[in-house]
């Protein structure tokens, strides 16, 4: 259990969850007399209390790194990464995206299923990947705007393994799909696009203002302005 904890690379609060799965487990088991001691107890997650492990994954790509990758900008594939890095979606968001949600004309796609209430939200394409939304959307024969070679549905698993990986692999890269949403934020707020605008545009779960809640005039015109920022 000590080894799990120490090798599954998550922050404190989950480690406090899967520390009182192992609880529940051993009380389970000393109540039917599969065991008669609790070991979980002594399972230490204090260590990782003001530590944060997935921040280590979390860093953006340089400005080089990006110029690297618009001179791939051909290979569909490489064009997923920069549709992520210039909408700061989360993947699952990018890659559940239905044609029918996506409105090319007024520049934005719909996102209606998200982990966070924020997160469901219009989201702008900038112009200057708005070129790979028409081709994706162009070559797709199946509902969803990214597929595989096969015109399916993309699963995450599939994505990271199969594309994600050797694709930063190839360039000698060390990113997440995570990086891409970190590297938006950060080139918006250097872009001194206001905090507000940034929110709204990534669907952040952060707290917001009442004056931010009720800052709802945002109009598309105006979030694709903000995007194009970067």
């Amino acid at each position: 259990m000590q080894f799990v904890v120490d090798t599954c690379g998550k922050n404190y609060p989950t480690l406090k969850k899967l520390k009182g799965l192992f609880n529940q487990l051993y009380s389970y088991a000393m109540k039917n007399d599969i065991c008669n001691k609790d070991y979980s107890e002594y399972v230490d997650i204090l260590r990782y209390k003001d530590k944060n492990p997935d921040k280590r994954d979390r860093s953006k790509f340089t400005e080089q790194e990006i110029d690297r990758l618009w001179t791939l900008k051909d290979d569909p594939y490489y064009q997923i990464v920069l549709m992520l890095i210039y909408n700061g979606c989360r993947i699952s968001e990018l890659l559940d995206l239905k044609k029918e949600d996506v409105h090319l004309e007024e520049q934005y796609f719909d996102v209606i299923s998200s982990k966070t209430e924020n997160g469901i939200r219009k989201v702008p394409i900038a112009d200057k990947v708005l070129p790979f939304y028409q081709t994706w959307y162009e070559n797709s024969t199946c509902e969803y705007l990214l597929h595989t070679p096969e015109q399916k549905h993309f699963a995450y698993r599939n994505y990271y393994d199969s594309y994600w990986t050797p694709l930063m692999q190839q360039l000698g890269f060390a990113h997440k799909p995570h990086d891409t949403r970190h590297t938006c934020i950060s080139m918006l707020a250097e872009a001194h696009v206001d905090q507000t605008m940034i929110k709204k545009i990534v669907g952040h779960s952060g707290a917001m203002t009442l004056a931010e809640r009720v800052y709802t005039h945002l109009d598309i015109r105006a979030l694709v302005d903000a995007i194009n920022q970067i």
